[in-house]
């Protein structure tokens, strides 16, 4: 059975304007009967142990499992700059191993002004060898996570090459259904063009790897999400039998506060997930 969670930045306009805390959005993620809840490095006030206990301990006292830690990192900086992006990723393992948490999310390389990917191909691979070899001691596994606007994992087969370079079991891979180039929902995307085939030709060919599946939603005052085809995602995840999480990912902020557009996610993911029997 697929399990369905939620991102903590689906709330980032309640979080930002200080009207919703990190404990409130696990409540609320408890309010709508989900399974479980993946949690932004930004979502944290602090990284004291106190506070890391505690947010644990709201998590299993409301039967909610920590899917993973979101950390926003770019491995196509160079020189010290990139070896601080490899020691905050590290820190977040160490967190993720003191809370329990399975899983820590990473970004792979944004191509810098000037220079070409497969330059920056090189030196992102060591850096992301040196964060899957501090999750495999620490035994926390490492999710790569696609994403466009100038990143090299713009497409499912940029995120597969990755994954088979480093061939490792502590990477991979967080299949987001929104930052792949054609998605209209893309960073730097022409909002006003339907999504287009490469799409989901993309989420096709890294949905081999995927152990969680970030669903994202743009426009869902309908009831149904107008830019992504769900029936067809979810047809694509049920030809490998995918047995993961979803998480609700929501950014149409512009459009419908998240109050109001993520029930109305939750609810029609759970429906087309039981026409599906997933």
């Amino acid at each position: 059975m697929i399990k369905l969670g939620c991102m903590s930045l689906s709330y980032r306009d309640r979080m930002a304007a200080g009207e919703m805390s990190v404990e409130e959005f696990i409540e609320t993620a408890y309010r709508l009967r989900l399974d479980g809840v993946d949690l932004h490095t930004s979502a944290f006030p602090d990284t004291e142990p106190a506070t890391l206990r505690r947010l644990r301990h709201a998590c299993h006292r409301r039967g909610l499992a920590i899917c993973y830690l979101a950390v926003s990192n770019d491995f196509g900086k160079q020189g010290e700059a990139l070896q601080e992006e490899v020691a905050k990723v590290k820190r977040w393992i160490s967190i993720a191993q003191e809370m329990g948490v399975p899983m820590v999310r990473i970004f792979a390389a944004w191509i810098p002004q000037g220079e070409t990917k497969e330059r920056v191909w090189s030196r992102m691979l060591d850096a992301i060898g040196q964060v899957v070899a501090e999750g495999e001691r620490r035994d926390v596994v490492l999710g790569l996570h696609n994403h466009n606007h100038g990143c090299v994992t713009a497409t499912g087969e940029d995120v597969v090459r990755i994954l088979q370079e480093v061939n490792s079991s502590y990477l991979t891979h967080i299949l987001d259904t929104g930052q792949y180039v054609g998605s209209p929902g893309a960073s730097g995307a022409d909002r006003s063009r339907p999504a287009e085939e490469r799409l989901y030709a993309s989420i096709a060919a890294s949905a081999p790897y995927a152990v969680h599946v970030r669903a994202k939603f743009y426009r869902i005052s309908s009831g149904v999400e107008e830019w992504l085809d769900y029936p067809r995602i979810l047809d694509i995840l049920a030809a490998q039998s995918f047995n993961g999480w979803m998480s609700i990912v929501y950014e149409g902020w512009d459009v419908e506060p998240s109050p109001t557009a993520v029930p109305k996610a939750v609810a029609y993911l759970r429906k087309l997930l039981r026409e599906r029997n997933l």
